[in-house]
């Protein structure tokens, strides 16, 4: 924050303590955002039904040819790909006799003939995946925005900016093999050990790289939007406080701050998430269909292909539900994690205060 401010709440606590409090906000984050995208799921489920998907004609690992489909499942925190095989392997996402007339409509009936419980069906990935990377990303930024400030002796808006692109470079790097296979797992529905034979033959036939496939799409999307997200917050942030004359940031400052800023970097960033969503289900086709999968093609083709296909406006497809996503779940997530380090912060105050 600026000289007017005090300083970053995450002085004066221990990474263990910051991880605590981003793993809780990334918890909460999830227990928020995750129905509403289990309802985009199932209103596009209805939408492309699986009669119209089109069938595996030759699957190595000795399935009967079937009808295979691609759902991309985004919770705020990152993304899933989800490939269904006749509706089994996805029972939660495809209830075929349920039909919705919107997304009021969709609530209201999965709440009523499913129960409330449906609408979390997406949350144990979300659990195992998304949270130990949120983790990973918001301890990352705050120990190199802090070592910065430290390094250089400056207070400066790069730093966050710099920080933030650094932080989560490193944070999709880490994550791309498990989400890979992730993936893997639930095309083709294997055993570990299976899995494990899987990824020594990818390995052994395209090499170790082969691992980090989708991550030069990933780190396009989700580093511009980190810099632009963390060099949007600490600007917000040290606005509003300026203006209600705050010393430190309460909860509902970090909260429209993160919406905010959440939300600028979410419109700047579309174009780069069209082309993520494409390449994802470029990925799950591809492990459907590994004989007619097509070779992926670059960002930079495929962002030409978008706009010869739809025009300029075709990448900016999703504009809407984007930024209605993406703007609670930033919102959520910011102000809980500075809400626990203020917390931790205190709470390590008191504890030093009888040693004085």
């Amino acid at each position: 924050m600026a000289e007017t401010t005090s300083p970053s709440p995450g002085v004066g606590i221990t990474p263990l303590q910051q991880m605590l409090a981003s793993g809780t906000g990334a918890i909460l984050t999830s227990l928020f955002v995750t129905p509403l995208d289990v309802v985009k799921i199932r209103l596009q489920a209805q939408r492309t039904p699986f009669s119209k998907a089109l069938p595996a004609q030759s699957v190595p690992w000795g399935a009967q040819p079937a009808t295979w489909k691609c759902f991309l499942y985004c919770n705020g925190l990152m993304d899933h790909l989800y490939v269904c095989q006749n509706g089994n392997g996805c029972t939660a996402w495809y209830k075929a006799p349920t039909h919705f007339t919107g997304t009021l409509d969709a609530f209201v009936k999965i709440t009523r003939y499913e129960g409330i419980r449906s609408l979390w069906s997406g949350l144990p990935p979300t659990l195992v995946m998304a949270v130990p990377a949120t983790v990973i990303y918001f301890t990352t930024y705050d120990q190199l925005r802090d070592y910065l400030h430290a390094r250089t002796g400056s207070r400066g808006h790069h730093i966050p900016l710099l920080a933030g692109a650094l932080a989560r470079l490193g944070a999709v790097t880490v994550i791309s093999p498990l989400e890979l296979i992730r993936t893997k797992m639930q095309s083709r529905q294997l055993s570990y050990r299976e899995l494990g034979l899987c990824i020594q033959s990818s390995v052994a036939q395209d090499g170790w790289l082969s691992l980090w496939r989708g991550w030069g799409p990933t780190v396009l999307r989700d580093v511009p939007f980190s810099a632009l997200y963390w060099f949007n917050y600490e600007l917000v942030r040290t606005w509003l406080c300026r203006q209600a004359w705050l010393d430190e940031a309460t909860f509902m400052v970090s909260f429209t701050s993160g919406a905010i800023s959440g939300t600028v970097a979410a419109v700047l960033t579309l174009p780069f998430d069209v082309v993520k969503t494409q390449r994802q289900i470029e990925l799950g086709d591809s492990e459907v269909h590994p004989v007619s999968a097509s070779k992926p093609s670059s960002t930079w083709l495929l962002m030409q292909r978008i706009r010869a296909e739809s025009g300029t406006r075709g990448l900016f497809a999703g504009f809407l539900p984007r930024v209605i996503k993406v703007a609670p779940a930033c919102a959520i997530m910011i102000s809980t994690y500075e809400f626990g380090k203020t917390f931790f912060q205190k709470l390590n105050q008191e504890r030093r205060l009888p040693g004085l």
